[in-house]
């Protein structure tokens, strides 16, 4: 199933959308007789789910999903958990070898941002970058995950890019400030859940920036592979339900490289991972205070 959080301006729910079409919450009560809760956090990670997705297909899809704007899938995860160098690509790009252990970055919640909409660049920041990864999104409350049963954690999917301000994070030495700003980590455009997709370590993944192509790579280039991922993490921190675990980025950023041609105003980002939808942003640079 495709899991989209949606707002037609007014008010916000969610529900399934297949094709260009979407069954919104009050559709899915009305043909299936559950009563399924408001919040979307609670429906995916509470037992409403398991028990709505046989019932599936009584669902008419009524509504055009043009009518909503599209929100990030989940709202105020308890962690977002990025790798740093975690493609053996990236990592040569930039002069380095991929990690044993996964080098992690905490982001902040309220850097989430969705499809068609802004990043929003405060004019200081001169080195605006992009990172197309695959984000999976953990089912329930985990801890010291062996690899065998990592996979049985993830609920689903989703595309996620990891912006960051490289003269930020050069400057710092390290990465929270570069990559912490609002609206610095869209996501979405939807969660595909993990029934849908045979194989997450063989997606193909696309950057353009204005049509360009930028970063043309496969998930099957990940260094740490997802179960691995999940299972060192939680050797060190507890995963809880809703949190978003985003997997590392392929070569093709402008970190470091000659001539680097920064985001600028204006530029358009069309981020696709095979399966998992479209995600598109553009950037809007603004005064600084």
């Amino acid at each position: 199933m495709r899991i989209v959080r949606v707002t037609d301006g007014i008010n916000e729910t969610y529900g399934f959308v297949k094709g260009d079409k979407i069954a919104i919450k009050s559709e899915i009560t009305e043909l299936t007789g559950v009563p399924i809760p408001i919040n979307v956090k609670d429906f995916l990670f509470d037992g409403w789910y398991e028990e709505i997705k046989n019932k599936t297909n009584e669902l008419e899809y009524r509504e055009e999903l043009s009518k909503y704007k599209l929100l990030a899938p989940i709202p105020n995860p308890n962690k977002i958990i990025c790798l740093a160098f975690n493609y053996v690509d990236h990592a040569k790009e930039q002069g380095l070898q991929a990690p044993d252990d996964p080098a992690l970055v905490i982001k902040p919640r309220t850097a989430l941002n969705h499809t068609k909409s802004d990043i929003i660049c405060p004019d200081f920041v001169t080195q605006l970058d992009y990172e197309i990864e695959l984000a999976l999104i953990i089912r329930k409350d985990c801890k010291n995950v062996s690899v065998e049963n990592a996979s049985e954690m993830i609920f689903g999917y989703m595309i996620f890019n990891d912006v960051s301000a490289r003269d930020i994070q050069n400057k710092d030495k390290q990465f929270t400030r570069g990559k912490g700003f609002d609206s610095f980590a869209p996501c979405g455009p939807w969660i595909t859940t993990a029934d849908e997709i045979e194989n997450p370590q063989n997606l193909k993944m696309t950057t353009k920036v204005n049509g360009e192509i930028r970063q043309n790579s496969s998930t099957s280039n990940m260094f740490i592979k997802i179960p691995e991922i999940i299972s060192k993490i939680t050797k060190v921190m507890t995963l809880q339900k809703g949190d978003i675990i985003s997997t590392g980025t392929p070569a093709g950023v402008m970190l470091n490289k000659p001539n680097a041609v920064y985001l600028k105003d204006g530029d358009q980002i069309e981020m696709e991972i095979e399966g998992l939808g479209i995600l598109n942003n553009t950037i809007k640079v603004i005064k600084s205070n």
